[in-house]
């Protein structure tokens, strides 16, 4: 949500700069994500200064140029090459001094600098106006009036003044601050400043020729329904006021009564919609929901199919509106409208957010609507709207407000007792600010008593209902940052049970993290087309996008999404880790499951002098996964090749029947969904199994072993389907005590051995923790390795 600091200036006067209201919204709830300076026009007309013309005369080698004399407020004159032909002495002029950036209407930006034309100096440019944005002529300079100051800014002449662009991120439950007024409302709260309504007192009805009578069949959808006529207007363009306020906060102008009713949406919070009157056949307006099916062509020229729960506005005859969604092209404002019929409601938010959801339109309107709008500001807004048209489009109101309201809307009616304030704040607030932090919010005192406040808390404040949500708003306008810390905190031991899964899980992170991983954060929220399996999918009923309608099956994606952002931003070379959950049906309930994943591509290492480029590979990825496995002290894990999807040549390490992690190089068809070009390795742990298996491995230390350990090597010629896990198994089998490590250090594949022959070098570690081995010892075990090779594996032993 875009808000404008000279807009929120207009209901609450303050000094505090852009800087400071931003860091105070903040820490109010209302998070700016960005503050943004906005100039009205491009550049600011910084650097350009208003100049007199001292002296002007032809210039010595060119006939359409002339040389001039300007006084620009500094000591010593300067001269300016001028090649319009109205520069003459005597006139005050707008003059762009060297070094400055000036910002054509038409056309890029361009630096003056000091220069030579036709063998002259000229030290600057005399301006028109579509040399610095402020229109489009361009049959000479402008000549200012006589008591424009020399030496003086032109933005202070053209009475230019920049604004500032805060970019809130709005949750879903403050509806009440969707619109200047509401985040105007919070800021004299927690300022303690009096807000400045705009005024509607001077509205009046003008006559009564134009009444269009409404009548609303459902009342559930359309609570509160109120409108007026406004006859003989002219639709034209939007004074320079009204066009710069929206376009500060990025919405187009498109007419003036268009754009009023725009404006006093993101002013009030309250969506109105202007109609073509003499488009509402019959003369009266139905609120009703149409048959399904029914075809009905909105603003955008689309033609869309109505749903029997669409609430629609309608004439006698044929739709005219979707209900606080989007209007129609057949009764939309154009430039032949003369009168309008003006309306300003409060639709249910469900309805609201299902047809919107349905048609996948989302507006302005729609926004605030399926969140809640305030149900008491119909007729404000209405009023406002009216006096502003009146005063921009010409006009008279021609019928009485019309104001369907079976069933006013109750406050919520809360009981606030200090004690639980105070306990639940951990602070003791002083009574008079709390009453004044609820009266600036809007909040009123119908009684009160020693122990705490009865209060009606306006519909408008959607998310405050309970005690509970009263001092969550107390809280939230005295500040987070105001609540001290305790020099002393209590606490009890709680058991809590082994393996601790937070110690376990940043144990793994310090190493992954050490070895120049970075930790990714994703949204669970995916969409469809990644899920491996739909008909086990967690649907989202209320989908915020269609890209984000279901549950994460894996974190598969949600990395890659994360590889493929860098990658195009040119970085091409990562090395990322998540953890996270994923997300199925289960026979009975939903299923959730915590996960790791780990992603490498690129290169290993940055090309310098030294070394050349290295791409990362199956081997880097596997390095990991096992010093992971390592970190975490399992054992006895076999390796399967992997069947998961989305990997080729893959691999497993079970436990038992289950895999905790399988590994290996991510698809070709998976990396196409992300248009990533490159190579992308990817490791997935099942943590909550991981968890499991590391809570019943029993640690036990041993003390290091003070006798030496002996290394014996063997070279064997083997069959090229022999595996080194075969011969490793063999050599675990035959030796179980002493052998303590096996390792292959050399294989060779060439012409000079027989066809489908390969040749292994292995390495045996052997150690006796209670002594020192004998070469006796050791030579009747390699004898017992060599005679089981060769049993075994068909080995034939290279002497």
């Amino acid at each position: 949500m875009k808000i404008s600091y000279k807009w929120l200036k207009q209901y609450i006067q303050t000094e505090k700069t852009p800087e400071e209201i931003s860091l105070i919204l903040t820490d109010i709830g209302l998070e700016v994500e960005s503050l943004e300076k906005v100039q009205t026009i491009p550049g600011g007309l910084e650097g350009l200064v208003i100049g007199f013309v001292k002296e002007c005369s032809q210039h010595p080698n060119a006939d359409r140029l002339k040389v001039t004399k300007v006084d620009v407020g500094n000591s010593q004159d300067v001269q300016i090459v001028c090649g319009a032909n109205n520069v003459a002495a005597g006139q005050k002029v707008v003059v762009a001094t060297v070094n400055t950036i000036v910002y054509p209407t038409k056309g890029e930006p361009f630096k003056i600098n000091k220069s030579k034309i036709r063998g002259e100096v000229s030290e600057g440019m005399i301006c028109a106006e579509d040399e610095i944005g402020l229109g489009s002529d361009h049959a000479g300079i402008m000549v200012l009036a006589e008591d424009a100051l020399v030496g003086s800014k032109a933005k202070e002449y053209f009475k230019l003044d920049d604004d500032y662009l805060f970019e809130i991120g709005l949750t879903p439950n403050r509806a009440d601050a969707a619109s200047h007024l509401g985040v105007a409302r919070d800021l004299a709260a927690y300022l303690g400043l009096t807000l400045n309504m705009p005024d509607v007192s001077s509205f009046i009805t003008d006559s009564h020729d134009l009444p269009i009578p409404v009548i609303v069949e459902d009342e559930a959808a359309c609570p509160r329904y109120s409108s007026i006529t406004i006859s003989g207007i002219t639709i034209q363009e939007s004074p320079e006021w009204l066009k710069d306020k929206l376009n500060v906060i990025g919405v187009r102008p498109i007419n003036n009564v268009v754009d009023v009713t725009n404006f006093v949406l993101h002013d009030l919070g309250q969506p109105l919609h202007a109609f073509n009157a003499d488009a509402i056949t019959s003369g009266k307006v139905v609120v009703k929901k149409c048959d399904e099916g029914t075809i009905f062509k909105t603003l955008d020229g689309i033609e869309r199919k109505l749903s029997a729960e669409d609430l629609m506005i309608c004439n006698a005859e044929e739709p005219m509106c979707i209900a606080g969604v989007f209007g129609g092209e057949s009764s939309g404002v154009n430039e032949q409208t003369k009168n309008i019929f003006l309306e300003s409601a409060w639709f249910n938010p469900v309805s609201v957010r299902k047809t919107s959801k349905r048609h996948g339109l989302k507006t302005d309107a729609s926004f605030r609507f399926e969140r809640g709008t305030d149900p008491e500001m119909t007729i404000f807004a209405l009023k406002r709207a009216a006096l502003l048209i009146k005063e921009i489009a010409g006009g008279y109101v021609s019928s009485a407000v019309s104001d369907f309201y079976p069933a006013p809307a109750e406050p919520f009616r809360v009981n606030l007792i200090y004690k639980n304030a105070d306990r639940l704040i951990g602070k003791e607030i002083p009574h008079e600010e709390i009453k004044s932090i609820l009266t600036g919010l809007g909040i009123q005192i119908s009684a009160e008593t020693a122990e705490g406040l009865s209060l009606e808390v306006p519909a408008y404040k959607v998310d405050v209902t309970r005690e509970v949500d009263v001092i969550e708003e107390i809280l939230r306008i005295h500040g987070y940052n105001n609540i001290e810390i305790p020099t002393q905190i209590r606490a009890s031991l709680n058991y809590s049970v082994k393996p601790d899964r937070e110690v376990v899980q940043n144990s793994i992170a310090d190493l992954l993290t050490s070895n120049g991983y970075n930790e990714i954060l994703s949204n669970s929220l995916t969409k469809s087309a990644y899920s491996s399996d739909l008909d086990q999918a967690v649907r989202i009923l209320n989908p915020l996008s269609t890209d984000l309608d279901v549950m994460r099956q894996s974190l598969l994606f949600s990395g890659l999404e994360a590889i493929s952002y860098n990658q195009n931003r040119r970085n091409a070379d990562l090395k990322l880790y998540e953890f996270g959950k994923i997300y199925s049906l289960g026979t009975e309930s939903y299923k959730e499951n915590q996960r790791l994943s780990i992603f490498i591509s690129g290169n290993k290492e940055t090309a310098n002098w030294s070394k050349p480029e290295q791409k990362t590979d199956f081997y880097s990825l596997k390095a990991v996964v096992d010093a992971l496995i390592s970190r975490l002290n399992i054992k006895g894990l076999i390796p399967f090749d992997s069947e998961v999807k989305n990997l080729q040549n893959g691999l497993s390490y079970r436990k038992g029947e289950k895999s905790l992690v399988d590994f290996g190089k991510v698809s070709k068809q998976a990396l196409k969904k992300l248009d990533i070009s490159s190579d992308v390795f990817y490791a997935d742990f099942d943590w909550d199994m991981i968890l499991k298996v590391i809570r019943n491995n029993k640690i036990a230390y041993k003390e290091v072993s003070k006798f030496p350990a002996v290394r014996r090597d063997l070279s064997m010629l083997l069959n090229k389907d022999i595996t080194f896990n075969k011969l490793k198994h063999i050599a675990q089998k035959t030796e179980k005590n002493l052998l303590k490590d096996v390792n292959v250090f050399d294989v060779y594949e060439g012409d000079k051995l027989p066809e489908g022959k390969k040749s292994y070098a292995l390495s045996f570690v052997l150690q006796d923790e209670e002594k020192t081995l004998t070469d006796k010892q050791i030579d009747s075990i390699m004898d017992k390795l060599i005679l089981n090779f060769e049993k075994e594996a068909g080995a034939e032993i290279r002497r």
